[in-house]
């Protein structure tokens, strides 16, 4: 096992905090002493089928410690997902079901081994222990913790300063995430800076139960291709790791410049020296962002896929989008005669293009979807498909509309 020294800075980079890090420095000190891996644990609650770039900074943080030589614990809350997170949300969630969740779970499961070593991870279920509590138990866990301290969550505080209404349900979310860190005894536990009051309450819960409590690790929110909101599926700014690797490489393509830097330093293995020099390079204007954004996609797309993919990914955008050309490759809709004329949101939902009405709505709004180079303004558009049509969705998706039998 390396060194401390040697796996803090590994650890480090791209780090929001490490709470605390003294902790962290005594459990790696042991670890090494003992040759005793340590428990890292992070939680994802499968409440859509797809794992975006934006979850992959805090999974590319557990490959660090996996090839440190720790213990890798992804729990999926199949449990918790059933309740939703209350995190950020200004109301109550729609509550999954079982089959929703479990259906979500198993895609979890395939698309972590894309940056996860299969052999080395550590895959549990929290139903494992939270379906067998009985009310008594349930009861207990409740016992550690205030509402006060509950509600010194903003989200929280803010629902109940407005007499918006929140589910006791909800008020339980956090304990059982706490309860998986003593179910799994973990030593550290990974999460996202918008994660910090769950994180912290595991750390109080595992220290009720009589624990040595975890460490906590936050980083980053990735901000979506749109550069402003965290990337999402719901807001339509993600980029999917198992979307087309054109789609993933165009996608990237897209970000806002001052993205550049921080998607490298989160979703690549570049070395921290090179990054400093990519950011003095960029402030003197010595280098053209288009050119590190093509390099970004390249080892976005490598990761993801392989060499041969990213490099036809590359020259298929060369050739689209620097040459004004069209791809190879278009996907293409038939549209039932029955069906005709279509609802232009209900068509880029039927065909894949949008992920929802409200994602259809917002490309529409957004000037994002044409015919030809006119744009599509009307939201409550029918179109009429008597002949092909080609729609350009944003600036690198096309699509053929054809009439179907």
């Amino acid at each position: 096992m390396r060194d401390v020294s040697d796996q803090l800075e590994v650890i480090r980079r791209g780090t929001e905090q490490i709470i605390p890090e003294d902790e962290l420095i005594a459990k790696l000190e042991r670890s090494v002493k003992t040759n005793t891996p340590l428990r890292i644990k992070q939680g994802f609650d499968p409440t859509a089928p797809d794992i975006h770039l934006g979850h992959t900074v805090t999974i590319n943080k557990l490959k660090q410690f996996q090839d440190l030589g720790h213990e890798v614990i992804f729990l999926i809350g199949d449990f918790t997902g059933m309740i939703g997170d209350p995190s950020g949300k200004m109301e109550s969630r729609r509550q999954m079901t079982r089959e929703e969740v479990l259906a979500n779970a198993e895609t979890y499961k395939e698309q972590i081994f894309k940056i996860l070593d299969p052999h080395k991870t550590r895959i549990e279920f929290n139903s494992t222990w939270c379906r067998p509590m009985t009310f008594a138990d349930v009861l207990e866990l409740a016992s550690k913790y205030t509402v006060a301290r509950l509600l010194e969550r903003d989200d929280f505080s803010e629902r109940f300063r407005d007499n918006r209404p929140i589910s006791v349900l909800e008020f339980l979310y956090p304990l059982v995430q706490g309860y998986d860190s003593v179910a799994l005894q973990a030593d550290v536990e990974l999460g996202g800076t918008d994660q910090i009051f769950n994180l912290l309450v595991g750390r109080e819960i595992q220290r009720e139960y009589g624990q040595e409590p975890q460490v906590v690790i936050t980083m980053p929110l990735l901000v979506g291709t749109d550069g402003v909101e965290k990337m999402s599926k719901s807001l339509g700014n993600y980029i999917g790791i198992c979307e087309p690797a054109r789609e993933i490489y165009g996608k990237t393509m897209s970000i806002a410049d001052d993205l550049i830097v921080p998607y490298f330093r989160l979703l690549t293995e570049v070395p921290s020296d090179e990054l400093a020099d990519m950011e003095k390079r960029m402030r003197g204007q010595r280098i053209n962002p288009r050119d590190l954004k093509m390099r970004l996609a390249r080892e976005i797309v490598t990761r993801y896929y392989d060499h041969d993919a990213a490099a036809a990914a590359e020259e298929e955008f060369k050739r689209v989008f620097q040459k004004q050309g069209l791809p190879d490759e278009i996907p293409e809709y038939a549209v039932p005669a029955g069906e005709r004329p279509v609802w232009i949101v209900k068509l880029l939902v039927a065909s894949g293009m949008a992920s929802s009405n409200g994602e259809a709505r917002r490309l529409i709004a957004q000037g994002g979807v044409r015919i030809g180079e006119e744009k599509i303004t009307d939201q409550d558009l029918e179109l009429e498909v008597g002949e092909e049509i080609l729609l350009k969705i944003g600036k690198k998706r096309f699509l053929k509309v054809v009439p179907g039998e």
